[in-house]
């Protein structure tokens, strides 16, 4: 059989020639089968050319006369059994180019049960090759194998191709349409079971088929599009008020132009849930300009019973905001814009929204953190074992883990490995250190990765061609799988779980981990920003005001047994007359006492402090925690008491010299030396 047959007709039925028998006799000596089951397939070829002796007249007949054997018949009595049985020469037939079968033939037939047919006419398309490319993006080399048998045999035996390399996008269309096309037929029912789940079940299962071979074609380079991964099912939904979601939807759609898409998703539900609650309240209302701020404020009382469509909960918070927020920015953008009929002054009073609770990072105590690492080796899946060992080292985010490149690691010179961190959030691409583990775990997939052959795709980002690590079958890796259900297992195996089942560690903590852990070891915040990708100094200053460890450290400094005190507070603590209320107060909000030199214990129902003599006060104490910027003051008051004698002002040098002598105290108390005792204050007599 020739390989440059794909360049003939398409025309189904087109050529109708009938094989000579000696020819077909060569054929089925080659097939595995014995000599009376070989007899057999002679006399079915006979029978056949003696009922259509022009194959064209075969065409002419209905479907159910050419398919033969229809649904509910036994095999040894079809229907129609002269064309049932002549099915292995109508292959021969289509294989060898002497007809073309029309697809609706192909489909009714069902199993066409080829694979021994098409061995002797060396028709298999590069099978092997195939399957060994598929395995290598994740498909399971049997159930390839099985959808390319259904699937390939059809394009050779309805188009006459027969390489893989010539299988182009106008093909693959072809055979969309023609699934389509036979799901509708109303005669189905004669060719198809009850309980083969038919149409449903039939256009999924070649949907499945059609998309995993262009896959594969458009992974070799073939002239085909990018199968759409998660195809968009969402329908429009209905409006009661047309004529504002009109403008809603156009604000909507220029928003798709620099949002991510999901971003874009949640801002049309709150227009959507705005709009529907402007028909229901204010049918009145005829223009977005007829919206006061007094129907924004029942919009926000509206949202406190609000719930979500999903879990049946009221809105959240951060969701009232979300929303609140969105459809306070459509109002100005469509009056910036100058859109007809919008408000000309903001509804929304950042005041009226209501108030987040500023939570600190949730960062995994040492503890479960090393159940947590001890459990990562007994996952299976290398994908989701490199995610978590790479969240865990380079506190990035879920989002950006999952578009790693295949060039994301190298090295620093001191041979430590470097991490380049996609533009995710924040739009900036950042290189960070990672530890051996992850960086031994993500090299070894990244170099099982360089063996497949899968072509770049676009970053939904970037818009640059990218070929990712957490890549897979279809595309990226969803951070679900990754992340979501790893920690399910993993925290199920550590027992991290929560009275309901559910695991206590999220993602995310590793992040807060790394921000915590950088701060406790002293950091710069400089540091803590670059690793975290923070864009502000205020996100990565709330991992260096709350570290634990050091709080803790600094509260025991002071209110702990055997601390080394000075100043006026110490004897109230030695003597144990802080109030259990004031401990209690004080361990809660010891980082809100601090002073430039000290501490000051002075309790919030005492009300403010109105004097800056803290050095005599007696409320203020300080540690050996403090030795060196006593000593920087205590020089600083020396040089301002000579600067003041020079210029010949008395009350300033007695001042000065006061406050060095009181700091000089204070050092003596603690047990620390001066540093340069030459410089200790001496009285200056003023002439």
């Amino acid at each position: 059989m020739t390989r440059s047959s794909s360049k003939s007709t398409n025309a189904v039925g087109s050529l109708f020639v009938h094989s000579g028998e000696a020819e077909y006799v060569a054929y089925l000596s080659k097939l595995p089968m014995d000599e009376s089951f070989r007899r057999k397939r002679l006399e079915y070829r006979a029978n056949f050319i003696s009922q259509w002796p022009d194959p064209k007249a075969w065409f002419s007949e209905p479907l159910p006369v050419r398919i033969g054997c229809l649904a509910g018949d036994r095999q040894a009595f079809p229907t129609y059994p002269v064309s049932f049985r002549a099915r292995t020469y109508l292959y021969y037939l289509a294989l060898t180019d002497r007809i073309r079968l029309d697809y609706d033939f192909l489909f009714a037939v069902g199993n066409m049960r080829v694979a021994e047919t098409l061995a002797p006419l060396d028709a298999y398309f590069g099978l092997d090759q195939l399957v060994g490319d598929s395995s290598k993006i994740g498909y399971s080399e049997t159930g390839m194998r099985s959808s390319l048998y259904g699937i390939l045999p059809r394009f050779a035996m309805h188009s006459g191709i027969r390489s893989f390399d010539d299988l182009r996008q106008c093909h693959l269309d072809e055979l969309t349409v023609a699934v389509k096309t036979f799901a509708a037929r109303k005669d189905a029912h004669l060719f198809k079971l009850p309980d083969e789940d038919f149409p449903k079940g039939f256009q999924r299962g070649w949907h499945h088929r059609i998309r995993r071979l262009q896959l594969l074609l458009f992974h070799r380079g073939n002239d085909v599009i990018r199968p759409r991964i998660i195809p968009d099912k969402r329908k429009p939904m209905p409006s009661p008020r047309p004529d504002l979601q009109e403008w809603a939807d156009r604000w909507i759609n220029r928003k798709r132009q620099t949002l991510a898409r999901p971003t874009v998703d949640h801002l049309a539900v709150s227009l959507r849930q705005f709009v529907a609650f402007l028909s229901a309240a204010s049918p009145a209302i005829s223009t977005f300009a007829d919206v006061t701020p007094e129907y924004f404020n029942a919009y926000l009382l509206f949202l406190q019973s609000e719930t979500a469509q999903r879990t049946g909960a009221r809105l959240s918070i951060t969701a009232r905001r979300a929303r609140a927020g969105a459809v306070a920015r459509f109002l100005a953008d469509g009056a910036a814009w100058g859109w007809p009929n919008f408000p000309n002054r903001p509804l929304l009073d950042p005041n009226d929204l209501p108030r987040l609770a500023h939570r600190v990072p949730r960062f995994i105590p040492a503890a479960e953190l090393s159940r947590l690492m001890e459990q990562i080796p007994n996952l299976t899946c290398e994908f989701q074992r490199t995610a978590l060992l790479v969240a865990r080292w380079s506190g990035a985010r879920r989002s950006e883990i999952t578009r790693l490149r295949l060039d994301c690691l190298d090295r620093y010179p001191d041979g430590t490995a470097r991490l380049r961190i996609p533009a995710g959030k924040t739009m900036r691409e950042r290189m960070v250190p990672l530890h051996d583990d992850a960086a031994a775990s993500l090299r070894a997939l990244i170099a099982k990765r360089l063996q497949a052959r899968d072509r770049p795709i676009l970053d939904e980002r970037t818009g640059e061609p990218v070929r990712f690590v957490f890549y897979r079958r279809s595309g990226r890796i969803s951070p679900d799988y990754l992340f979501q259900h790893s920690l399910k297992a993993v925290c199920m195996l550590a027992g991290l779980v929560n009275p309901d089942g559910k695991p206590i560690i999220t993602a995310h903590r590793f992040r807060h981990t790394v921000g915590t852990q950088l701060a406790e070891r002293g950091a710069k915040l400089h540091t803590i920003m670059s690793v975290l990708g923070h864009q502000s100094p205020h996100m990565s200053m709330v991992y260096a005001r709350i570290s634990d460890a050091e709080v803790l450290k600094d509260y025991q400094s002071v209110l702990g047994p055997g601390a080394s005190l000075a100043g006026p507070g110490a004897e109230a603590i030695r003597a144990g007359r802080l109030s259990n209320t004031a401990v209690h107060w004080l361990k809660s909000n010891f980082i809100k006492t601090e002073l430039e030199l000290g501490h000051c214990l002075r309790l919030p129902s005492e009300g403010p402090c109105e004097c800056d003599l803290y050095l005599s006060c007696t409320k203020f104490v300080t540690t050996p925690a403090y030795a060196d910027r006593l000593r920087e003051r205590h020089g600083l008051e020396l040089n301002l008491a000579e600067d003041a004698k020079q210029r010949a002002w008395p009350r300033e040098v007695e001042r000065h010299c006061t406050i060095a002598r009181r700091i000089e105290q204070l050092l003596n108390e603690l047990g620390e030396p001066l540093k340069n005792k030459i410089k200790k204050a001496k009285t200056v007599v003023v002439r």
